[in-house]
């Protein structure tokens, strides 16, 4: 317990929390596109359970550190391209990611209601969960060998994820709620996912993409859509307005 001493264990444990949140974002926008077709009574139990999921896997790859990195060693080679074990997991994660957003997508546009009504109650809660599971592995790597690159005290590890994880379960079902209430937000979404796996396929092919850039661009993108939203609300009023009828 001698890192509780120190102040850089400290400020590693702060940043540590505010990076393991950050990259959990695109974690709670995939949990809730995905509980969104379950009953609404199941729901909340979903999204604790999907990030009860996810802290488990962190918690598991971290106190397992000599397999994750050892994931980096490359295990064959096509031409002069090396391919690791955390190659091959973010190309699976993104294509994954690619794939479920993309019909995600189409059964937005082209469902009817009562083919939407039908999916969903035929949605089911263990093939949620298992869905979540894999996906956890794919975010989880990646937050997990970046917490490695920033401190060696693996209690500030575990104590950064478990606090994340807390925040992220009590904003879940705030986000989720928000999410199914604006379809324009859920399709936003939907577009970050497929960003988000377009990134995770180019690291598994060696293209680094800044994180940087990728959440910046989500961030504006969000600004603009609050934007269109809060106008949107303004015009309402203004509508029902014109379309009532005047008294004689």
């Amino acid at each position: 317990m001698e890192w509780l001493s120190s102040p850089e264990a400290w400020i590693a444990l702060a940043t540590l929390t505010a990076l393991e949140i950050v990259l959990g974002i695109d974690n709670i926008i995939f949990i809730s596109i995905l509980v969104g077709r379950l009953p609404q009574r199941l729901r909340q139990r979903a999204r604790i359970l999907g990030l009860g999921l996810a802290m488990f896997t962190r918690l598991a790859l971290l106190f397992s550190l000599a397999w994750v990195m050892g994931l980096t060693a490359p295990l064959f080679a096509v031409v002069d391209y090396e391919v690791s074990g955390r190659d091959l997991i973010l190309l699976g994660g993104g294509l994954f990611l690619l794939v479920k957003s993309t019909f995600e997508i189409h059964h937005s546009l082209e469902g009817s209601e009562q083919a939407r009504g039908a999916g969903r109650a035929a949605a089911s809660f263990a093939g949620i969960l298992i869905q979540i599971a894999v996906i956890d592995i794919v975010f989880s790597l990646d937050s997990v060998i970046t917490a490695v690159g920033m401190t060696s005290h693996v209690p500030v590890m575990a104590a950064a994820i478990v606090i994340a994880v807390l925040v992220m379960m009590l904003a879940a079902r705030a986000i989720s709620d928000f999410v199914d209430a604006h379809p324009t937000i859920k399709m936003l979404a939907l577009s970050f996912l497929i960003l988000v796996g377009m990134a995770l396929v180019a690291e598994g092919l060696e293209f680094h993409i800044p994180k940087g850039y990728i959440y910046f661009a989500m961030a504006f993108s969000v600004s603009v859509e609050m934007l269109n939203l809060r106008l949107r609300a303004r015009a309402a009023p203004v509508r029902l307005h014109k379309k009532l009828p005047k008294a004689r």
